[in-house]
């Protein structure tokens, strides 16, 4: 009867750290696990340790508003979001746990001239790209969202918006947890409350980290630590051309099933969606100001609720339930940096802004090719750092006018 009810852990207990691993990978979020979890599925490479200085999830894939989209501006970007999609759409079943991913479509909405060029704009490279993507008009977001202010007698009237069928949301620590069971399972190591203190480098490469816990002999380090990367990036002696800021967000109270699409406002800057818990999470833009202090401001709040009550007014009563914020890591161009570093075997996943956690799935992949095969892959390879120094960015800002 005890064994019956016993609980079993979904992953080992933390365990020695061994004295050498073929990769160590710097960041148990969601980019660190499933880039664990896919070196052992898809190519063997089991011989790999998880480090992060607190627990798993405890940054940026713990506290991101869940968003899944392909809709982006770039061709790199869309192409590379729309296979993120389609792994997200299959992972569930791949990792045998329910993410409780719900496609319900998500709306860009227009509120000028201008607004509708750029919409136009996306949808065309989406369509070139068989992203299901298309501007629509006001009847047909009427259909859509009937709880949604169409009127015009408000402050920015819609004009249109651009509607992506295969957008929506996923649960955050669900991902994190099912990427960390399937690399457990396959024999990866998760060593959670271990902080990197420096890297070893000889002769231009990577030969280990040291860590709170001692020192680990290494080939390949993996930098996937977000907000965090170019801390990181100086102990290896790799300058990352990042700012860290912080994003914020809040929910209500739950209440019934009252909005079942995601619907984002580059103009008031501002995004709203309904978890599967009925609260109503909001969030807005990365603040202007680089800080590594995850403190709430009221500002936002203020803002943010007031932008909310102009597209719906009927939710004027509810309580806010929570706040908190998050650190993202900003590049240049609005885009990545993945790959390969001019420190051999110091491999980096940063630079996402806001949009890490929807890459996930095609980040793991990619980079798990990368350490296999010792080849970028394609997908990524418009990503990587050097297009800094040879002045070939990849410029998302028209897809990121707001933090989603």
């Amino acid at each position: 009867m005890k064994d019956l009810f016993r609980v079993r852990r979904m992953w080992r207990p933390r365990g020695e750290l061994r004295p050498r691993y073929d990769v160590v990978i710097v960041g148990a979020g969601s980019h660190g696990l499933a880039t664990a979890y896919y070196l052992a599925r898809n190519h063997g490479i089991t011989n790999v340790a998880v480090l992060d200085k607190s627990y798993i999830g405890s940054g940026a894939a713990g506290r991101n508003t869940t968003i899944i989209r392909s809709n982006y501006r770039t061709p790199e970007g869309a192409a590379f979001y729309k296979r993120s999609v389609e792994l997200y759409e299959g992972l569930s079943i791949d990792l045998d746990f329910n993410l409780l991913f719900s496609q319900q479509g998500h709306l860009t909405l227009a509120h000028s001239d201008r607004a509708m060029i750029t919409m136009t704009e996306r949808a065309e490279v989406n369509q070139l790209l068989g992203i299901d993507s298309r501007v629509i008009q006001p009847d047909e977001i009427a259909r859509l969202c009937p709880e949604l202010d169409l009127s015009q007698e408000v402050t920015w009237p819609v004009m249109g918006a651009l509607y992506h069928p295969p957008g929506g949301i996923i649960r955050h620590d669900a991902v994190v947890w099912g990427f960390a069971r399937g690399a457990d399972r396959a024999g990866i190591e998760i060593h959670p409350n271990t902080e990197v203190t420096g890297i070893e480098r000889a002769g231009g490469r990577v030969t280990g980290v040291r860590t709170s816990r001692g020192v680990v002999a290494c080939g390949t380090v993996i930098n996937a630590t977000a907000g965090w990367s170019t801390l990181v990036g100086d102990l290896a002696g790799v300058p990352l051309p990042i700012t860290t800021h912080i994003l914020q967000a809040f929910v209500t109270e739950p209440i019934k099933p009252f909005l079942d699409v995601i619907i984002v406002s580059s103009q008031m800057h501002v995004y709203i969606s309904q978890t599967d818990r009925g609260e109503i999470l909001i969030g807005a833009e990365i603040e202007p100001y680089t800080t590594y202090r995850t403190t709430s401001t009221f500002p936002f709040l203020e803002y943010s609720a007031r932008h909310t009550l102009e597209l719906f007014p009927q939710l004027e009563r509810l309580k806010v339930l929570r706040q908190w914020t998050g650190l993202c890591d900003l590049s240049p161009d609005y885009s990545p940096i993945l790959g390969v570093t001019e420190l051999e075997g110091f491999l980096v996943s940063c630079g996402w802004g806001t949009y890490g956690f929807k890459a996930a799935p095609i980040v793991g992949t990619t980079l798990a090719e990368l350490v296999a095969a010792g080849r970028t892959p394609d997908l990524i390879a418009p990503f990587v750092l050097e297009r800094f120094y040879e002045d070939t960015p990849v410029s998302e800002l028209a897809a990121a006018a707001v933090s989603h």
